[in-house]
């Protein structure tokens, strides 16, 4: 065949493959169009699952009758007119591709009353000063591209259009659509999207005669409760951060409340839902610390930075985009989720903590690097004596009445040996602290406390590896982790490969706590071994490290995988189940968790304590019925 130029119609029928893959991507561009007419109300009657007919009403400004024929003609727009707009675009469309598309494999009837002076500040269109509003309605039909004239309609000012038929002359694409539901699935989370990111618009959903959906113009956090319902909202932590002319607002999920779903992340980049791969790492890397590896976050985020930092002319359905500064944004995100999900465990135990630590968050989010602390969080966490000592310093006696020397903290194999105060002081219901005192203990795995709300029940070894697992980082970020001199040094028989892999690193290993030394070509001494991990049988922590050294080396356990080499350190650093704890030391561990960031999940994302409040108590015993 001969190099040949395609007839328009065929243009627009191959353009429509990526525009419009399915009735949910036509809906799509149609109700941009209509949010940037300015529309506050939108409404949208489907059939069969939008195959069938799609037709969308709304009240914005309108479209002229001598642009009706230009409305259809592919790259025709009315919003930019330079290179200059296409990099600082500010709308939702700007193609111009979109309706031509529709109408090259549609039915199609659009039907618009022009009225300037009706469009509220979103309409890209209040810049046509020129234009006068019409005295009626004027409408146009198109049948698989092939545009009549325009004739007069009755309707109020603003826009309607309506899809018959979808690909009724491409067959070939209709044969790909799945069943109705499906489509008619597509079709409604196309309209929670577009929802979500305009609460103060108005939107009703209808299919086949039926309202499916109905939202009424809201606020923000009512408009989340309105499309991703009660449970979203009572399950997440409100995000508000800035850092020059960026900005992130809306809410993340809580990590005990996490699915293995991904159903519920939605991220709009100045009102504009996306899909960029970017911003989903840079939100799963700040729950990488408190989130099991099986579940995934959900969050609602709305993103705003300056037009020309963002590219949004990737693809032609509009969700891809590309950052001017990437690497900026990436870590702006980052910091800003994984900050607020570092609210140590008294933040999360009453409603009033947790606002005063969002709030100090949020404001120190604004000036880099987005260093905060919280009432209850310190540089350092609190070491198990000074715990017992800062919460509860006047009666430091054992059950009997007998001082407790001196010691260790709970770590270590020995029950005794610290200054602790009394189980419980006696003081108001208001004066307790946030994880109440400690009652008991319950088979050597669960500490039971009472506070102010009802019960607190915590894993102890989970709740004590995440303590752990934070002073480690604390200290290595500020390159001071103390050693503990071993009395006699441990001999172990190691490799002969392990032992070759670490020869290297021997100066690496001692800054981070450990002095090994090389005895023989099949084993090692080891002298020392961070202070913090004293208690910790010595054989099988330094096993576990020099095998991470021989796989990895030092520098990059210290770099790529530090947080793993740290979890794997804590874990053996824990207190192990069925070790029995006194009142005093489980105190101790509770003031402890409350001065932690993140204490509410252990190094794998498991929770590592539950409130019950008196009235789910009181509920299982029906009292008051």
């Amino acid at each position: 065949m001969s190099i040949r130029v395609l007839p328009d119609v065929l243009i627009s029928q191959i353009a429509a493959g990526e525009v419009v893959e399915r009735p949910a991507a036509a809906l799509k561009e149609i109700l941009e169009n209509s949010l940037d007419a300015g529309a506050t109300e939108i409404q949208i009657e489907l059939e069969q699952g939008g195959v069938k007919r799609i037709r969308v009403s709304d009240n914005g400004c309108g479209i002229p009758r001598d642009e009706l024929a230009l409305a259809l003609t592919r790259h025709a727009t009315s919003k930019i007119a330079s290179l200059a707009d296409l990099e600082q675009v500010a709308s939702l469309g700007f193609r111009g591709e979109a309706l031509a598309s529709i109408a090259a494999i549609a039915r199609v009837q659009l039907t618009s009353r022009f009225d300037h002076n009706g469009a509220d500040s979103r309409s890209v269109d209040s810049t046509r000063s020129d234009s006068t509003s019409a005295g009626h309605a004027w409408a146009l039909q198109v049948d698989g591209g092939q545009l009549g004239e325009p004739a007069p309609a009755a309707r109020g000012a603003g826009t309607t259009l309506d899809i018959q038929d979808l690909f009724f002359n491409t067959p070939a694409r209709r044969k790909f659509l799945k069943t109705e539901a499906t489509e008619y699935a597509h079709c409604a989370e196309a309209v929670r999207r577009q929802a979500l990111s305009h609460p103060d618009t108005t939107f009703v959903l209808s299919h086949n005669g039926r309202v499916q959906l109905r939202f009424p113009a809201a606020t923000a956090a009512a408009r989340v409760r309105q499309v991703l319902g009660d449970a979203f909202e009572s399950n997440t932590v409100a995000v508000d951060a800035a850092a020059g002319g960026l900005r992130v607002s809306g809410w993340v999920i809580r990590p005990g409340a996490a699915t293995a779903s991904r159903d519920s992340q939605h991220v709009f980049v100045n009102g504009r839902y996306v899909r960029d791969k970017l911003i989903v790492h840079a939100l799963r890397e700040a729950y990488r610390d408190v989130l099991h590896h099986q579940l995934n976050p959900a969050y609602c985020l709305f993103i705003s930075l300056p037009p020309d930092g963002v590219d949004v002319n990737v693809h032609p359905a509009k969700t891809e985009i590309r950052f001017r500064d990437s690497r900026g944004v990436h870590q702006f995100l980052f910091h800003a989720v994984e900050r607020l999900l570092a609210a140590p465990a008294a933040a999360d135990s009453t409603e009033a903590a947790s606002a005063q630590a969002d709030s100090q968050a949020s404001a120190s989010f604004a000036a880099m690097p987005w260093q905060t602390t919280t009432p209850w969080q310190t540089v350092m966490p609190l070491q198990v004596n000074e715990a017992m000592a800062f919460y509860a310093p006047l009666a430091a006696h054992q059950s009997n009445g007998a001082p407790l020397a001196e010691g260790s903290g709970f770590g270590g194999q020995d029950s005794g040996g610290v200054v602790a105060p009394a189980a419980q002081p006696e003081t108001g219901r208001g004066d307790a602290p946030p994880l109440g005192y400690a009652i008991a203990q319950l088979h050597g795995v669960y500490v039971l406390a009472q506070n102010t709300q009802g019960l607190v029940l915590v894993d102890m070894h989970a709740a004590h590896e995440r303590v752990v697992y934070e002073k480690l980082k604390a200290a290595l970020d500020a390159r001071a982790v103390p050693a503990q001199t071993l009395l006699i040094p441990v001999a172990l028989t190691v490799d002969a490969r392990d032992v070759a892999e670490i020869s290297p690193h021997l100066e690496g290993l001692r800054g981070i706590g450990f002095e090994v030394s090389i005895t023989s070509p099949t084993s090692v001494a080891v002298r020392s071994v961070p202070w913090l991990l004293k208690n910790a049988d010595p054989v099988e922590l330094t096993r576990a490290v020099l095998h991470e050294v021989a796989e990895f080396g030092v520098v990059r356990l210290l770099a790529d995988r530090r947080n793993e080499l740290l979890a794997t350190l804590a874990c053996h650093g824990a207190v192990r189940a069925n070790r029995h704890l006194t009142l005093p030391e489980m105190n101790a561990l509770l003031r402890e968790m409350e001065a932690t960031e993140r204490a509410g999940q252990c190094n794998h994302g498991r929770p590592t304590w539950f409130q019950i409040s008196l009235r789910e108590l009181d509920a299982m015993f029906m009292r008051g019925r």
